[in-house]
Formats: structure tokens, C-alpha cells, sequence
């Protein structure tokens, strides 16, 4: 499937990108939200799984309405724990650790740091999860999800349609790298579904991209440690990675990852 390749349905405030592979379809909203969240929502059957809810109630509402005609029996709720007022009666998925992530760990601090900066546009009140899940195989809505733990949460992969859903990619936008040696664990994840021929890459922050675009964020990746190895300090990383990759989005991220990079 090419990632170009979907029906675009425009919303009051986002947008759904609806890929058709035949027996399953995947909806793609973007929510044009303050931290450009991604939402998958895989169908098949008039059956549906959710995979990441939403967090500012607009966007709640708005996908919930698009969904009306949809029996949603679950929603995997990995590195986005927040925007509980969404399909508050569907059954929530997470590993223990995701779980803890979004409950008492750096999930629930982001979440509490986005409650405090946009107010009470988001929804700061955290999904409860229903159904703890390990690692492997899990069958919803017909559809088979190969669930992968990961240090904070989990990925999935989605045989049927040839995808896999990771937190984040972006190929051409900044991500939080937490070090070299998180920067080297991105590539060999990256590198992982280049091997396997994944034909969509899923991220919660970005349109779905494929694996052009991982080739390129490897590339990304290889220079981001090659620039932090000769710079000083975290604000000469900063504008010489900016120098390299003038229209990335995505500052915030940077400014992230060089406190990583160059903690005090």
C-alpha cells in the first residue's frame, strides 16, 4: 500500500485519510491538534480497534461521532494515555508497563505538563485501563495485533495490512532522542521493519510514512550523533543540527533531545 494512496474525508476539525486493502480499511485521523496527534483506527467487518485515543476533548468528540457506526471493541492505549472522556465504556489494552507509564511514570508528566499548557482544552484525565496484555499475539475485531514491549510501552504490529505502529518517526521533523544510545536502538528498530518490508509505519505524531522515510530518519539518526560528538554544549548542538536540517519541524523535540545529549 502507498502511504499517498487513501480517500481523504475532511472533518469540522481534522482529517481522516481512510486507506482500503479490501477486507480491512485503516482510518488515519489527523487531529490538527496543538501536538499534531495521529489516530489509527483499523476496520473490519463494521468492526473497529482503536489504536491511541485523542487528548483534547474536541478531538474526543469529533472522532467519536465519526465512529457512530462502528461496534469499537477496543482501544490500545501505549504512549498517549490521556483523553479519557473518549468512548469511555470501550475496553482499554496496555501492557503493565504502558500502564505504569501513563498512570505514575514520564507518560503522566507529560500529561500533567499538557494539562498545565493548554487547559482546559485538553483532557488531562487518564484512561483506566480494562485489559492488561503481554507481548505476542491478541485478536480483536477480527484482526490479528502482534503486540511488542517496549522500554516505555508498546509497539504493534498488524499482519493483515502489512503495518506497524510505533510512537514515533516523522522523516522530516525533530524526535526526542534521549542519547547515542537511544538513537541506536531507533535504527535498529527502523532498520527491523526495513528487513521485514513493512509497507506502512504508523506514528502517533505524523501521517503514515513507509520505509523511504525510515531510510531517511536512519540517516537522520547516524547525523544527529555525529553532531553531538564535536559540539560543546547543548545550545551549539541545537544550531548546528538546525544549520543541517533548516525546515524540520518539530523544535520543541530538539530542544529535548539536546538536554539528553548534554545534561547538566
Amino acid at each position: 500500500m502507498n502511504k499517498n494512496t487513501f480517500t481523504a474525508v475532511k472533518l469540522a476539525k481534522g482529517e481522516m485519510n481512510v486507506y482500503d486493502f479490501g477486507g480491512v480499511k485503516l482510518h488515519a485521523y489527523k487531529t490538527n491538534d496543538f501536538i499534531d496527534d495521529e489516530v489509527f483506527v483499523v476496520e473490519k467487518n463494521g468492526k473497529a480497534v482503536v489504536i491511541e485515543p485523542p487528548c483534547f476533548f474536541d478531538n474526543c468528540k469529533e472522532l467519536s461521532e465519526y465512529l457512530n457506526d462502528l461496534e469499537v471493541e477496543g482501544i490500545f492505549v501505549a504512549y498517549h494515555g490521556a483523553g479519557a472522556s473518549f468512548l469511555p465504556n470501550v475496553p482499554k489494552y496496555a501492557t503493565q508497563n504502558a500502564k505504569e507509564y501513563s498512570e505514575n511514570g514520564g507518560g503522566k508528566a507529560l500529561i500533567d505538563n499538557f494539562a498545565k499548557a493548554f487547559g482546559e482544552t485538553f483532557d488531562g484525565s487518564v484512561h483506566q485501563i480494562t485489559d492488561v496484555i503481554g507481548e505476542g499475539k491478541i485478536t480483536l475485531a477480527g484482526i490479528d495485533f502482534i503486540i511488542i514491549r517496549t522500554a516505555e510501552a508498546f509497539d504493534i504490529e498488524i499482519p493483515e495490512i502489512n503495518a506497524v505502529y510505533t510512537h514515533m518517526l516523522g522523516h522530516d521533523c525533530h524526535s526526542i532522542v534521549a542519547g547515542a544510545g537511544h538513537a541506536d536502538a531507533i535504527i535498529a528498530q527502523l532498520d527491523g521493519y526495513i528487513k521485514n518490508g513493512r509497507d506502512l509505519i504508523l506514528t502517533s505524531h505524523y501521517t503514515p510514512e513507509d520505509l523511504k522515510d525510515a531510510e531517511t530518519k536512519i540517516a537522520y539518526l547516524e547525523d544527529l550523533k555525529a553532531i553531538a560528538a564535536k559540539c560543546k554544549n547543548a545550545e551549539e548542538f541545537k544550531a548546528e543540527t538546525k544549520k543541517n536540517y533548516p525546515d524540520y519541524s518539530g523544535e520543541n523535540y530538539l530542544d529535548m533531545t539536546a538536554g539528553f545529549f548534554f545534561a547538566e
